[in-house]
């Protein structure tokens, strides 16, 4: 517990970046299940409209929140509420309800609230950072039904007190974010969330600070102490000294000024200090990031994650459907490429489909290209959806965990027999689409020569090919400091799969975790990466970070590295030189 007037530093994830001073709301939130009770048969009906009303009236709110953000922050970034219409509009999940009403014989909120419950544990059961934020949405959805089913309820509104405040909560979802008065809320930090969440991206786009995953409770947290939130290095200070508070409105004045000089370099080129440019593009999962992918100045998309549209909704669009929004984002981000990543479920990704049998260990078993090679219908459909899409501007099909050459192959032969098709239908595509592979598993790296004469580029998943090169699951607690990126291991093995590339005149890119580390950046510029995908946000300081350097020192530096013994040797032979050259940006 806090003490009256102690200092007291609390670390969280940075979130949206920015410097907040005010005192702390503590913002209480809750799921509390509905009163249960039994109707009678003939009421069945007058349940079930009770239900379409709740609904209608939560369409309307959400429909006013969605504009109220295009008022405010524009660019399209209302759309993030789209994923909670899709939510009332699931004709799967309202058939459940409807049914547990009949059935069942329950009211309308008890039947919708255990129908909801049950699709959120199964989601909050799959061990992953971004549908667990997802499961979010879905909740705040739930929320506001219920609350509507309650017409003689006041509605108390937690969020906002009549001053200055930063709140901090346990979590928010995006309509609590979407719904702050940001003339008295100037930041917020939560218990729980990542920086792929919904509320995080609303943040930024605000330009909200914000931290998630706080690692003390919210519970042990005063209301109304002073405080500062470091957006930036995820730090929440309680009752900060005079000398703290000094220290941060001189830093708040500084990271302003940094801000303004790396927007100046929008439209300047990624290229080091002797003239080797490096392609720097952006990760995406949903069409409504692409305003804050534009405002980063990115160069084309080097990452987009399917998975999470194909999948997210419960039934897969068809592939006129995939079709449409491929061509969107292809048409939005030309003349630049965009590399679509084919479905990458299993592991610690949602399941394409219900298992009969949970998989002993779902990271070595049915998952990325194994699921698409042996559900060809669904591969072909998402395939041809992207050939018809390609007529439209640069694309890039981009296979995921490949372990070997025979893979490679097989998929290469069904692109083949998609374009056989859509020819024959007199469909137009690009005939010369390029194709890629990820290289996450350490079987592909050691067979990147014979896989890179089959292949355009090559894709580094960083965060898999570290995992599965030491043998340590990332989000394990009792392993998780076995997980090191500058492991020499993963070293030699990046090195190996850059220079088959080179040697068969493909590029390589890498879009994991790594490319957004400036810590990192100098080893990978020195190994010879083509390209770096990251999150929007991250780009302007990578941008700045990539012309702070030169090739040839990084170069030096990166031979030196991989004869090194250690994970500790490489990241520090990286890091002083990252310090030596952006300091500024590291702090």
């Amino acid at each position: 517990m806090q003490g009256s007037n102690q200092e007291i530093i609390i670390q969280g994830t940075p979130g949206s970046p920015g410097i907040a001073f005010a005192p702390v709301h503590v913002a209480a939130r809750g799921f509390e299940s509905p009163e249960v009770y039994e109707i009678s048969a003939d009421k069945i009906a007058a349940e079930k409209e009770r239900f379409q009303q709740a609904l209608d009236q939560t369409k309307t709110q959400i429909d006013e929140l969605r504009n109220h953000i295009e008022k405010i922050a524009g660019n399209g970034e209302g759309q993030i509420f789209e994923a909670h219409l899709m939510v009332l509009e699931d004709s799967t999940l309202l058939s459940k309800v409807s049914n547990a009403i009949t059935e069942r014989q329950h009211n309308a909120e008890y039947a919708f609230y255990a129908v909801m419950q049950t699709y959120l544990e199964a989601m909050r059961r799959i061990n992953d950072s971004y549908l667990k934020e997802r499961a979010i949405d879905i909740e705040d959805v739930c929320q506001r039904v219920l609350k509507n089913f309650k017409q003689d309820a006041e509605h108390q509104d937690h969020l906002r007190p009549d001053h200055h405040h930063i709140i901090v909560s346990y979590d928010l979802t995006p309509s609590d974010t979407a719904s702050i008065d940001r003339n008295h809320v100037l930041g917020f930090a939560t218990e729980q969330g990542s920086v792929n969440s919904h509320t995080v991206i609303l943040a930024r786009s605000l330009g909200i600070p914000a931290i998630v995953g706080l690692e003390t409770g919210v519970i042990d947290i005063k209301a109304l102490s002073e405080s500062i939130l470091d957006g930036y290095t995820g730090k929440l200070i309680l009752n900060p000294s005079a000398e703290t508070t000094a220290h941060y409105k001189q830093r708040a004045k500084h990271k302003e000024q940094a801000n303004k000089n790396l927007q100046s370099l929008r439209e300047e080129k990624t290229m080091t200090l002797d003239g080797r440019e490096i392609t720097l593009s952006a990760n995406m999962e949903f069409t409504y990031e692409l305003p804050m992918i534009f405002d980063s100045g990115a160069k084309g998309i080097g990452l987009f994650r399917t998975e999470f549209y194909l999948l997210e909704g419960g039934e897969m669009p068809n592939e006129h459907e995939q079709e449409q929004v491929y061509s969107e984002v292809i048409q939005a981000v030309q003349p630049h490429e965009t590399i679509i990543r084919t479905l990458d479920a299993g592991g610690d990704k949602i399941v394409s489909e219900p298992l009969s049998q949970p998989e002993p260990n779902p990271f070595l078993g049915w998952r990325g290209i194994r699921v698409s090679l042996t559900r060809k219908s669904i591969f072909k459909e998402q395939l041809r959806a992207i050939l018809r899409s390609s007529i439209h501007g640069k694309v890039g099909i981009l296979f995921p965990m490949i372990s070997g050459l025979r893979e490679v192959l097989e998929a290469k032969e069904i692109v083949k027999r998609c374009m056989d098709e859509l020819s024959a239908q007199n469909i137009p595509f690009d005939p010369d689409i390029q194709i890629g592979v990820m290289i996450e598993v350490p079987s592909a790296a050691i067979m990147a020569h014979e896989i890179a004469r089959e292949v355009d580029f090559f894709s580094i998943g960083t965060n898999d090919l570290v995992q599965y090169t030491v043998a340590v699951d990332r989000v394990n607690p009792y392993v998780a400091h076995l997980y090191k990126p500058t492991h020499p291991a993963v070293m030699r093995l990046i090195d190996t799969t850059v220079r088959a590339a080179k040697d068969h005149g493909i590029w390589t890119g890498v879009c994991g975790e790594m490319a957004s580390d400036l810590n990192i950046t100098p080893l990978l510029v020195g190994l010879g990466i083509d390209e770096l995908s990251v999150g929007a946000h991250k780009l302007p300081s990578v941008k700045k970070a990539i012309r702070s350097l030169s090739l040839s020192s990084c170069t030096e530096m990166a031979q030196e590295a991989l004869k090194a013994k250690t994970t500790v040797e490489i990241a520090e032979l990286t890091t002083a030189m990252a310090k030596t050259s952006y300091a500024d940006l590291l702090d």
